[in-house]
Parts: structure tokens; C-alpha cells; sequence
């Protein structure tokens, strides 16, 4: 059983070697976008873990909240299709002994935004994300640790994407609240001006 456990963990680091030393890296969030709304609802389920990373994004660049109801919301973000369930692997080739060689992975996402009212404001979208993976059928638990991180890598390259079609939409009579400043940016306390008191003698 010892054995087993040493073999699994070192495919485990071999397979985290293999994406570094191809130049794969997990992206960061490192967009920042204004949205259009004071208020958003994302229409995913709450355990949902392209909910979360969206909600943790828009709640980022602030001046937005999220809200856990359509009608409380001044923007509405539909899903139409939930990458979650719609994403795919499929056989991109074989070799010559007519095995698999490589897999293509999936990811895509069909959403629109809605105004209060529920007016249209951004007519149905669709991203499509892909990723190749290699497949070799002696090394099962390190191209699935591999698999589960382009899922990953997808999902964010996918919010990244969706903020910036969000931030692009114009919402005609919507007031926004003044977006907080970054703390290396808050303005410092300025000296007084006022000459000091001369004592009366």
C-alpha cells in the first residue's frame, strides 16, 4: 500500500513538471473592470464553481454587489448554458496503432445580461474555450491531475472574459456608485495651513 502511495504521488508531481516545463501556467485574475452595474445576480447554482470565481471577481473590483435574487438586482447575468454541464473530450487523434494520442477538452458558455426590467441589454454570447491534452494511457492519474487543471485554467480565461463583455455594456439612466479607490491611492491627510497661536504676553 506504501508502494502504491509513493508511485501515485510522485505521477502527481511528474504530471505538475510536465505543465510547468511546457510553458503551461494557471492564469491570474488580473483584469480589473469597471461594470455598469450597482448591483448584479449571477444565474448559476450556488455551489457552482464558475459562480464563485465570477461572484469573487465582480466583488473585486467593487463599486458592484452581488445579489442573491434576480429582482433585487439592477443587472441580471443569464445562463443559457452552464459550461459545468455542457463540456466536452473528444478525440482529436490517434496514432499509428490507431490509439488515442490526444484529446480535445471543451469549455463554453452561452449567456446574455438583462436590465432590471428585464430588457435585453447584451443578446445571447457564447465563449468557446479549448485545450489539447495529451493522452498516455500509463500515466491515468497525472493526465487527470493535468485534465482537471485546463478545466481550471478554462474556467478562468472564461470569467475574464465574461467581465469584460459585462464592463462593455451600456446602461442609458443607470447611476453608479464612485468606484473605492486602491489604498496605495487614498489621499493623505494634508497639513494644516493655519499659522500656530502666539501666545499673548
Amino acid at each position: 500500500m506504501a508502494t502504491t502511495s509513493k508511485f501515485l504521488s510522485a505521477a502527481v508531481l511528474a504530471a505538475a513538471l510536465t505543465l510547468s516545463g511546457c510553458g503551461f501556467h494557471l492564469r491570474g485574475d488580473s483584469g480589473h473592470y469597471t461594470l455598469p452595474f450597482p448591483s448584479l445576480y449571477v444565474g448559476l447554482p450556488e455551489s457552482s464553481p464558475l459562480a464563485i470565481d465570477l461572484k469573487r471577481n465582480i466583488r473585486a473590483n467593487g463599486g458592484t454587489t452581488v445579489v442573491n435574487s434576480a429582482k433585487d438586482a439592477d443587472g441580471v447575468i443569464d445562463v443559457l448554458s452552464n459550461p459545468e454541464k455542457t463540456k466536452t473530450k473528444t478525440i482529436l487523434s490517434l496514432n499509428s496503432n490507431g490509439r488515442v494520442r490526444q484529446y480535445l477538452l471543451t469549455y463554453n458558455i452561452v449567456f446574455r445580461v438583462l436590465n432590471k426590467q428585464g430588457a435585453e441589454l447584451l443578446g445571447p454570447t457564447t465563449i468557446t474555450l479549448t485545450r489539447p491534452i495529451d493522452f498516455n494511457e500509463t500515466q491515468l492519474l497525472a493526465k487527470e491531475q493535468e485534465e482537471a487543471l485546463l478545466y481550471k485554467d478554462m474556467q478562468t480565461d472564461l470569467v475574464q472574459q465574461m467581465m469584460r463583455r459585462i464592463a462593455a455594456v451600456k446602461t442609458p439612466g443607470v447611476s453608479l456608485p464612485p468606484a473605492p479607490l486602491p489604498a496605495d491611492k487614498q489621499p493623505s491627510a494634508q497639513p494644516s495651513t493655519i499659522p500656530p497661536a502666539v501666545p499673548i504676553q
